[in-house]
């Protein structure tokens, strides 16, 4: 019985020391850049039709039919513990969970509007359960939290896409009320690692830097995305690979799928697809926040699942050259990326041909020590004109990419990033 108990003693204290929240924002930011792949889910009421989140009220459907479909919402296979499990299995260490999309509907047990989860007929406090099981996983948690809001009378636009201007708004009480949500999910569900906002129309950097400072009084180390009108801690390049940025921090936020809600018989990328993006986004010194978009029971689409399992089988094997990585020391060019940790070096190549493996390696100013293929390849290297050339056999390369890992004589973290030249690879 004593050993039973010590053992849950352990675990627990395991757990404590991963969800153990940084001291600061600058630490926030590093676990998060180490962390580099992130779950998104965009999930509401919206997904009993199928068509996108937000976006499809007053266009796909009339604004009263899309604001009555909480009446009909009882995704009654939700299951907490079964989303977090995926994430895990995919290799992502955080999830950013839509609280509040430009529809205005509320996913959490909420004082400040009825238009909430409460009153649908599931009646239960989806963002506290998700909040329990990352919790007790060691995942870390944030949540989407739209800046417009084309439901609220306060706000001035409302749908279709916040083209049509309301008569009467208030956008000073609108902001308060932006501010208090905020703050009640952050003191509800944190300590947070994030708040991802998003579409700030009306709000200037003056206001969105507002509800920056507001939320800091309650969490000063919680990350902010810059979707507010303000700046904030990282840049978020949407459905596209981030340009190489090692200055400021940077995420792409992708959908696995054709849309960011769920959509019937929707198509999924392929693993190289979703594998590239990740290793791209890593190699630019960027994360990726990968989207899924769970079914009206509550279920995440299984396509969607399989491939993310998929992905994290082959970070099981070649995470170690992704996490805790930033990019470089070489610019990503259109065959791979690099990326890099102490005194080594991972070249992803992701395109190949020809029947001749050879890399031209620009000199970093630090000696090479050793180089090998990922999985125990050999690989042998030369010095040359203004760098190395490592060589190996074809049969190594692997079909989604091939990782070169080079060992240098000292620490190549403070290296400037250079451009691989034209010679840098050859077939």
């Amino acid at each position: 019985m004593k050993k039973t108990f010590l053992l849950i003693l352990i675990a627990a204290l395991f757990v404590l020391q991963q969800c153990q929240a940084p001291k600061t924002k600058e630490e926030r930011l590093e676990w998060w850049k180490d962390a580099r792949f992130g779950m998104f889910i965009h999930w509401g009421p919206v997904s009993i039709k199928g068509t996108e989140i937000g976006w499809s009220r007053g266009r796909e459907w009339s604004v009263e039919e899309y604001d009555s479909l909480y009446t009909q919402f009882n995704p009654i296979n939700f299951n907490a513990p079964e989303w977090v499990k995926t994430a895990k299995a995919a290799g992502m260490k955080y999830i950013v969970f839509t609280s509040k999309h430009h529809d205005g509907f509320c996913m959490w047990d909420t004082k400040y509007t009825d238009y909430n989860i409460m009153n649908s007929p599931f009646k239960r406090d989806i963002m506290k359960e998700l909040s329990e099981a990352c919790r007790k996983e060691g995942i870390a948690l944030g949540f989407y939290h739209s800046t417009c809001d084309w439901h609220h009378p306060d706000f001035p636009l409302t749908s279709p896409g916040g083209s049509v201007k309301r008569e009467v708004y208030n956008l000073d009480r609108y902001t308060e009320y932006l501010k208090n949500q905020s703050v009640e999910i952050i003191e509800n569900y944190g300590p947070l690692l994030v708040m991802w906002y998003d579409v700030p129309q009306q709000f200037d950097s003056v206001r969105g830097q507002g509800v920056i400072d507001h939320i800091r009084k309650i969490q000063p180390d919680i990350l902010v995305n810059n979707r507010t009108g303000a700046k904030g801690d990282f840049d978020t390049p949407e459905q596209r690979i981030g340009s190489f940025q090692n200055t400021r921090a940077w995420e792409t936020c992708m959908t696995i799928g054709r849309q960011w809600a769920w959509k019937p018989d929707d198509e999924v990328k392929s693993l190289e697809q979703c594998l590239h993006n990740l290793i791209r986004s890593a190699g630019g010194d960027g994360n990726l926040l990968f989207n899924v978009g769970p079914r009206p029971d509550g279920t995440i689409e299984p396509l969607q699942v399989g491939r993310l399992k998929e992905m994290g089988q082959w970070l099981k094997k070649y995470g170690y050259s992704i996490y805790g990585t930033r990019g470089g020391p070489f610019k990503p060019v259109e065959w791979g990326v690099s990326t890099r940790k102490g005194n080594k070096v991972y070249i992803h190549i992701l395109k190949w041909s020809g029947n001749s493996p050879e890399i031209f390696v620009p000199d970093i100013g630090i000696g090479m020590k050793d180089v090998m293929i990922a999985g125990g390849g050999e690989a042998t290297f030369k010095k040359a004109d203004g760098g190395y050339v490592i060589r190996f056999d074809r049969g190594l390369i692997q079909p989604v990419n091939t990782i070169v890992e080079i060992k240098y004589n000292s620490n190549v973290m403070n290296v400037e990033p250079l451009d691989f030249k034209s010679k840098s690879i050859s077939f």
